[in-house]
């Protein structure tokens, strides 16, 4: 008796469009959850501006300002500011941290300096041990932090040598996304303008990294559940690890990733997760700085068609402009500039808005002023400000 392989499912990319805006509640803001829980089903906010991330998470929920984001990381922690993608600074959920520092440690890495430069694997060991020690009761700025673990390596941590925005900082700083990696760092709360650095243990004693090829596993799930259907390459670019580590990483889950095709290309799914809403992608929005929906959907060309390629991507990057999406698609690109409580938005579009966006442009642009906290006005013209760096 013969068996048949079973159908690839064969899917449009407007149909993937629509899963990934229902996924990252773009579709409609969820209702009775909490910031921690949008944060993990997205992946993470990035967070290097926090005034971006908070947009970001704001969005996707319903009655939520700011200052209810910021009680989640500062008051309550179940967020947590610490690198996660790509080594840049993001809000995770904190019942997440485990699964990320087991899996963001086991990327394979390569260091961008030169021999004389770069720390070595003991030295680099020894870096964070000191962190985690010094930071285990205390919130530190960066000169701070720097001074205890130079006290406690030696010299060699404190050598000028790495260059950074026009100066040049000590050697054991390449180390400070390793050390969030494996668990020994994250953000604390701004002292002042300063940043400070604190151990996750102070507010999760009994936190540690998960297994890493546990965490890994769950990380691709994760990130097909709200990016998919995508390729090895895809989830690669979005975690900043070698295409070919990823490729085999997929394919050693072969029995649990389910193939399917959009618009003739294999890509991926966890298997068995083949639903599609019933209805097309729909809904304007205002995206800030490097939202996740933008820097994590792929293929771009489909999220940036036409003009949007041109216009609102930096050198290919996603993220540098934030965006006006309408239906899922990049069309145009926006900017905010707040004085007191006043916001002042400035929206370009790239094609004429029908009367029905107009209206939904002015709902999205009231709902940032609450979710900011301020009083928002609208202009529509051209935005003169470059891509952020």
């Amino acid at each position: 008796m013969s068996t048949r392989t079973p159908a690839i499912p064969r899917w449009s990319w407007t149909a993937v469009c629509a899963r990934r805006l229902e996924r990252h509640a773009l579709s409609a803001p969820s209702k009775d959850t909490r910031p921690a829980d949008i944060v993990a089903a997205i992946c993470g906010a990035h967070a290097q501006l926090l005034s971006a991330a908070e947009l970001s998470i704001g969005l996707r929920l319903t009655d939520v300002t700011r200052t209810d984001i910021r009680h989640a990381l500062w008051t309550d922690h179940s967020l947590v500011k610490t690198f996660g993608p790509r080594g840049t600074v993001h809000v995770l959920s904190a019942q997440d941290l485990s699964m990320w520092t087991g899996a963001l440690s086991a990327i394979p890495h390569s260091s961008p300096f030169p021999p004389d430069v770069r720390l070595t694997p003991e030295q680099t060991g020894a870096v964070v041990e000191a962190i985690a020690a010094v930071l285990a009761d205390a919130e530190l700025t960066i000169d701070e932090l720097s001074e205890a673990v130079v006290a406690a390596t030696g010299r060699w941590a404190g050598d000028l040598v790495m260059p950074a925005f026009q100066g040049m900082w000590p050697r054991w700083r390449q180390a400070v996304d390793t050390a969030a990696n494996r668990g020994a760092l994250c953000f604390g709360p701004n002292r002042g303008r300063n940043v400070t650095y604190t151990n996750p243990r102070r507010w999760w004693p009994a936190f540690q990294p998960a297994d890493r090829r546990t965490a890994l596993v769950t990380v691709v799930k994760r990130y097909l559940h709200a990016y998919g259907a995508a390729t090895p390459r895809h989830f690669a670019q979005w975690l900043a690890a070698p295409p070919q580590w990823a490729t085999k990483l997929f394919d050693s889950l072969a029995s649990e990733l389910q193939q399917v095709e959009v618009d003739g290309t294999r890509a991926w799914v966890a298997a068995g997760d083949t639903t599609l809403p019933a209805s097309a992608p729909q809904g304007v929005r205002l995206l800030p700085y490097f939202d996740a929906y933008v820097v994590g959907c792929q293929p771009r060309e489909q999220l940036f068609p036409g003009r949007a390629a041109e216009r609102a991507l930096a050198g290919g990057q996603a993220g540098n402009y934030p965006v006006l999406l309408i239906d899922g698609i990049v069309a145009g690109v926006w900017h905010q500039r707040r004085s007191g409580r006043r916001i002042a938005i400035t929206v370009e579009p790239f094609d004429a808005l029908a009367a029905g966006q107009r209206d939904a442009l002015d709902e999205q642009v009231a709902r940032i002023g609450t979710i900011l906290e301020g009083t928002p006005a609208l202009t529509i013209g051209t935005v003169t400000v470059g891509p952020h760096a």
